[in-house]
């Protein structure tokens, strides 16, 4: 029998189990804060920057386009690095997914405008954009998954909510750096050379998270169960095939799970600050800070959600976050429109409220649905390609509602939408709180050859 802390149990001991999730909590930190500064800029400068001839709100729709682009190559990315994931294991892969998406954000920081080359700046702009979306498709799986391998099953939707916390902990630094320079600049100066300094910062941010991320190590159920692949000397499925064949039921669910989280988020955190600039006449330091308190609130109640569907179940608190921000949709750009920082405040909190009970139990739930050899690839494509139909278009979606209608109730009826998705799809999946992930280890994840059922003759004997 396998002893608590032993590869095959899963487990970690207690020491290295909180450096595997601070590694993970600061690599997907540093990721999401490249991820969002860009969200963030092409809600307040982008438009102007490299589609300086349009009006302003169609500048803002088309930074927003660039900006959804970056999504689709969030698929490609769940591919290639859930393949290798699976196959060579969880910490090279993510060792990769941060150099590219650091190298990619610096890039942008050092990128010309449309004033200087023309419309080779939004070209170049929306290819930097795309590997970002690479390099985030293949993070986030892999992140998860280093924590959830190393923890224990009954406390596993708290450790693995951490590295969650690394989206709301990205989105306060990159909005925090430019609300700190909309601050101490003015707009001609912010508009001129501010903007890039956040960008460019990523280099060093990223030198800091490789540094951490080197020193864990890989996953022991990952080790044990490619060790008990290679014993069995069976030819193994690709990944994605054994995926697609014995778990697409859990994709679907997965898929369906991330609509009203992945949409409630980038309109409240990403749509809501062109709304308040643009919509509400809000500054643009205002709709700053009130995302920066939203995220910090947020970024303490991940653990705690993540604690609580280790207690009740990782559906009922899934389920709440779910009906929360179908319904909060409907309060939320009203007291907006109120034009009071108080309202703002309050209406961002409680959205990421509602979405903490969604994305906290997430990290857990995913993982608990796929079996070790191709949890990576199963995470990942259940996470990343419903993010083409969800948070990628999400701003954009918002953006031309509220300049088609000039009202904010279709997109509250967008949100209401998706949460719906959301419900129907948590309560056609199973309940997977207690589950020991070696439990699912060798569950068709290889196909063993035909046995030859040809009689062999014996040689002749003199």
């Amino acid at each position: 029998m396998d002893s608590p802390d032993s590869p095959a149990s899963g487990t970690a001991t207690r020491s290295s189990l909180p450096r595997v999730v601070a590694a993970s909590l600061i690599g997907t930190t540093i990721e999401w804060y490249d991820y969002f500064l860009y969200g963030t800029s092409a809600a307040l400068v982008f438009g102007k920057l490299f589609f300086p001839h349009s009006d302003p709100l169609t500048g803002t729709l088309l930074s927003f386009l660039t900006y959804a682009i970056g999504f689709a190559a969030r698929p490609l990315g769940a591919l290639v690095f859930g393949h290798f994931g699976d196959r060579v294991g969880r910490k090279k892969l993510l060792v990769v997914s941060l150099l590219l998406m650091g190298g990619s954000t610096t890039a942008i920081g050092l990128l010309p405008t449309y004033d200087s080359i023309g419309v080779a700046a939004p070209v170049l702009l929306t290819a930097l954009r795309l590997v970002q979306g690479f390099a985030l498709g293949g993070e986030w799986g892999g992140a998860v998954l280093l924590v959830s391998e190393h923890g224990d099953q009954r406390r596993r939707g708290f450790w693995a909510s951490w590295p969650q916390g690394g989206a709301p902990a990205g989105n306060l630094l990159a909005a925090g750096a430019l609300s700190l320079l909309t601050t101490v600049q003015s707009d001609a100066e912010f508009l001129s050379w501010g903007w890039r300094v956040p960008f460019l910062l990523s280099a060093l941010l990223v030198a800091v998270g490789m540094w951490i991320r080197l020193a864990v190590d890989e996953s022991p159920l990952f080790k044990a169960a490619l060790a008990a692949q290679q014993a069995r000397e069976t030819v193994e499925q690709p990944p994605l095939v054994s995926v697609l064949k014995h778990h697409w039921r859990e994709v679907l669910v997965a898929m369906g799970a991330r609509m009203a989280e992945n949409i409630s988020y980038y309109v409240m955190t990403t749509f809501v600050l062109t709304y308040a600039v643009t919509h509400a006449h809000f500054g643009k330091q205002s709709a700053l800070n009130a995302v920066l308190i939203g995220s910090a609130v947020q970024f303490a109640l991940i653990p705690l959600f993540g604690a609580l569907s280790d207690r009740v179940g990782r559906r009922p608190v899934y389920l709440v976050g779910a009906v929360g921000v179908g319904v909060w949709a409907f309060v939320f750009f009203g007291m907006v429109d109120t034009r009071s920082f108080g309202s703002l405040v309050l209406a961002v909190t409680v959205g990421l409220v509602f979405h903490s009970a969604m994305y906290a139990p997430q990290a857990a739930f995913f993982s608990e649905l796929f079996a070790t050899r191709m949890r990576y690839s199963g995470a990942s494509i259940g996470a990343q390609f419903s993010s083409v139909a969800a948070g990628a278009p999400a701003p954009l979606i918002a953006t031309a509602l509220l300049k088609d209608y000039g009202s904010a109730t279709p997109i509250s009826v967008y949100v209401a939408g998706a949460a719906v998705i959301t419900v129907f799809a948590v309560l056609c999946g199973r309940e997977t709180r207690g589950q020991d992930l070696a439990d699912v280890a060798d569950v068709a994840d290889t196909e063993a050859p035909e046995a030859d059922t040809t009689p062999v003759a014996k040689p002749a004997t003199a």
